[in-house]
């Protein structure tokens, strides 16, 4: 019979087994990795940038990824992709540092202060967030207040302390709003800070002292050294060959050019008889433009249907209907409207911020319209060239056809039935028909009305009609 102590004895091996077993696999193989998942933003903030950032963000949370990585280096870009980014960051169940290599611009600038904890190059810059357009010129200030109340938002997003001293209860942000406005607004004052009247820009080591980031860094394994983290691995984003080309196509600049091949392809088709090249080409470029976005989830089932839709009442205008009306003006709308709606992320539509979704659209309507105007002049311009041209000396043809060399707008061999006689095909009053020498032909009644089967003599030819009276 086991005594109790005989149990214990028992039961202490057991569990010394168990731990010398469990420290030889912790030993064998190591505690587990920090995964760091890296990306960059070296270019244009745009469609293609969001694209990259969505895509990074779904492999990280794939990989379980414990830190996601951004090195930067751009001077801004399209203030609602930068907004989509910056919410992005903010909703992250991982933490997100970034990399400032030199600039964080503008639209960088607002992307930077959404991460968690910001590392500078020595010698870079963050800020010069006032939004400008294409020209460079500073837009209305209803969409300056928007761009400081996003900036401002986005900072007080990392929370702030409070300190209580005595009777006095200090506040104290984690990076100040008021700062982040000024990177917006010139005429924010922010004492020792921002009083010159000046879009303000930090250096690194203004950043640093007022802080907008945590330290200098001259790569990502110096970053994790200063953040403490020893034991880790870097997966890095790297494109497919899908990915470029359809980032490449995303691009507003291609989106552009690929409108004029649509439009500038429908419009010399309807130039020329049957159907060709004109016609593959505009179909090729609303291949190009549309599949992309389709993929990537921008353009809708009913986005695409309503240019095809649009594309149809604009034939249907042309061919089948006289002058053009309201199916023309229907159509135009309709592919104006499919185009422009296929390049607006309609993620802006669910968030409730109707100034960003109405300054998205507009941005996209402005760059559909453009392409459209730019389309038809070209069309127009290269059509007359192309016409005159001695390179394509068959394209259209030069000969003149003289009357004197026979030529006519004419059937004349009517003229040769002067003379004959026949009978009224129909009631000549003064109009009909009449058949001479067992064909039917139009005809007019010299005198009076005709009954029908009265016989009738063709008396002149002129102007490409024959003239009959009745025969005696």
């Amino acid at each position: 019979m086991r005594t109790p102590t005989m149990l214990r004895k028992y039961l202490l091996l057991i569990l010394s087994v168990f731990l010398f077993v469990s420290a030889g696999e912790i030993t064998q193989e190591g505690p587990r990795k920090f995964i760091v998942y890296k990306y960059s933003i070296n270019d244009q903030i745009a469609k293609p940038m969001w694209r990259i950032t969505q895509k990074s963000f779904e492999e990280a949370e794939r990989l379980k990824a414990d830190i996601i990585l951004i090195q930067m280096n751009t001077y801004g870009g399209l203030v609602d992709i930068a907004d989509s980014i910056r919410t992005k960051i903010l909703n992250s169940s991982i933490p997100v540092y970034i990399f400032i290599d030199d600039n964080a611009a503008s639209a960088g600038a607002l992307i930077s202060i959404a991460c968690d904890s910001i590392y500078m190059r020595a010698g870079g810059k963050i800020g010069a967030a006032t939004v400008v357009d294409q020209t460079g010129a500073q837009v209305p200030d209803k969409y300056q207040s928007y761009m400081r109340a996003t900036m401002r938002a986005t900072a007080e997003a990392h929370g702030k302390d409070t300190i209580i001293s005595g009777n006095d209860t200090i506040i104290k942000w984690k990076r100040d709003p008021h700062i982040a406005e000024a990177m917006v607004d010139p005429s924010i004052y922010v004492a020792e800070v921002s009083d010159s009247g000046k879009v303000l820009t930090f250096t690194a080591e203004e950043a640093i002292k007022y802080g907008f980031c945590e330290g200098l860094a001259t790569s990502a394994a110096d970053i994790m050294k200063k953040a403490g983290i020893e034991n880790y691995e870097i997966v890095e984003f790297n494109p497919t060959t899908l990915d470029i080309i359809i980032n490449f196509l995303l691009n507003p600049v291609i989106h552009s050019l690929l409108i004029m091949l649509i439009i500038g392809g429908i419009y010399f088709e309807l130039q020329t008889p049957g159907i060709g090249f004109p016609l593959a080409a505009a179909a090729l470029g609303a291949v190009l433009y549309f599949a992309p976005l389709y993929l990537e989830g921008l353009a809708e089932n009913w986005e695409i249907l309503i240019f095809i839709l649009g594309i149809i009442l604009l034939a249907v205008e042309i061919f089948a209907l006289p002058g053009f009306g309201v199916a023309g003006i229907a159509g135009i709308i309709l592919m104006v409207s499919g185009l422009t709606m296929a390049m607006v992320d309609n993620l802006v539509f669910e968030g409730g911020d109707i100034p960003l979704a109405v300054n998205t659209v507009m941005k996209a309507l402005m760059i559909v319209l453009l392409s459209l105007l730019f389309a038809v002049v070209a069309s127009l311009y290269l059509g007359k060239k192309l016409l005159t041209s001695t390179a394509f000396p068959g394209i259209a043809l030069k000969e003149t056809q003289k009357k004197e060399d026979g030529f006519t707008s004419a059937d004349l061999s009517e003229q040769k039935l002067v003379g004959h006689t026949g009978t009224a095909y129909t009631v000549l009053r003064p109009s009909g028909k009449v058949e001479v020498n067992g064909d039917v032909y139009d005809a007019k009644s010299e005198y009076g009305f005709i009954e029908k089967g009265s016989i009738v003599k063709v008396v002149r030819y002129e102007s490409g009609q024959l003239y009959v009276e009745k025969a005696e």
